[in-house]
């Protein structure tokens, strides 16, 4: 049947975590990152096709500092979403353990940056203990598949 509820059989159970990590990531990077910059262009009065407010006011840094906390977000997303992927293929519920860290990270990376202070981004420091796991588990599946054990 073309259009099928059940997923392919090479996929195990706990591929559904890591389905359900690809459902957060979209709501985190589009749901609470969009939200924001929408947010912060009403306050701060900024205007489409306007990427960044422009000058050195303090409205300027504040909705830049928004702006940029979301472009950071979608800037690492796709080498996130290729570790993710395929370290998932044999690490399915520890990846996605590590999408979950990894998005509470860039929330929290977010937040950090929308107080106006680009200091306080690292507060989603975070998220890198959930990539260097998801780099990791690449690398290991790598040397296994060609070391052959």
């Amino acid at each position: 049947m073309f259009w099928s509820a059940s997923p392919p059989s090479v996929l195990s159970a706990d591929h559904g975590y890591v389905i359900l990590a690809l459902v957060a990531t979209w709501f985190v990077h589009n749901g609470v990152g969009a939200s924001k910059v929408m947010k912060a262009r009403k306050e701060f009065d900024v205007q489409y096709p306007s990427l960044y407010a422009e000058g050195s006011s303090a409205k300027a840094k504040a909705f830049n500092c928004v702006q940029r906390g979301h472009q950071n977000s979608l800037e690492g997303l796709p080498n996130f979403l290729a570790l993710l992927l395929s370290a998932s293929l044999v690490y399915p519920r520890a990846s996605a353990v590590a999408a979950a860290v990894y998005n509470v990270g860039v929330v929290l990376y977010m937040n950090g940056y929308a107080t106006g202070d680009p200091k306080n981004r690292s507060r989603g420091a975070v998220k890198y203990l959930g990539l260097l796991f998801l780099l990791g588990a690449n690398v290991r599946i790598a040397v296994n598949l060609l070391l052959g054990w």
